[in-house]
């Protein structure tokens, strides 16, 4: 049977400001959920309105691009990615140890930014682009699209469901892990980001 599909639209999730005073969160999907600051995984979007640090997260695997606003320069300052990583809307997710407590760039104002972070001790993560066309496969139980424009999204098994814009769509981690099912966004013009989590066997 094929996972039903729940659907987090950015636009009814509040938004934390950063203590920094440099931007927004919006997180739209904790696992545990309600686990606040004890998170295994995390799925957010941010509004950077100024330079400055990011914040550290040791222990954590980290994905970060960019959606929205001309770019960001993000510094990482030590380790084996140590340098200068300069990050658009058609730059592929930069995946980072979370450690690292990058300082932020912005080329020419706010940008929207996609999140992606899970405590190593807890699963395995991925993140990547959606193209209209190419199929995607995971055996992950949590799979997920992000979609900013809005996307038709088809998969094995069910019939295709319109994603609207600025939302999540995704299956719960108590659905069975298949054989990689396959998904794919059929319009043209579709686009978007593939996020996978699968937890260690316990």
């Amino acid at each position: 049977m094929t996972p039903l599909l729940q659907f987090v639209p950015l636009a009814g999730v509040a938004a934390t400001p950063w203590k920094n005073g440099g931007g927004l969160t919006r997180d739209l999907l904790l696992w545990p959920p309600a686990s606040g600051d004890e998170w295994q995984l995390r799925i957010s979007v941010a509004e950077v309105a100024k330079s400055g640090p990011f914040s550290a997260y040791p222990g954590v695997a980290r994905w970060f691009c960019v959606l929205q606003g001309a770019g960001v320069v993000l510094h990482l300052p030590t380790g084996q990615q140590q340098g200068q990583y300069t990050l658009t809307p058609d730059s592929p997710p930069l995946h980072f140890d979370g450690a690292q407590a990058p300082g932020c760039e912005l080329l020419e104002g706010p940008t929207l930014d996609l999140n992606l972070m899970a405590r190593q001790t807890a699963g395995r993560a991925e993140m990547g682009r959606a193209v209209a066309g190419v199929p995607w496969a995971s055996r992950a139980p949590l799979r997920a699209l992000f979609t900013l424009n809005g996307a038709t999204l088809c998969r094995e098994g069910a019939a295709p469901v319109q994603v609207p814009p600025a939302t999540l769509a995704y299956t719960g981690l108590t659905a069975a892990a298949s054989a990689g099912e396959g998904w794919e966004l059929a319009q043209a013009g579709d686009s978007g980001w593939w996020l996978a989590f699968e937890p260690h066997a316990r």
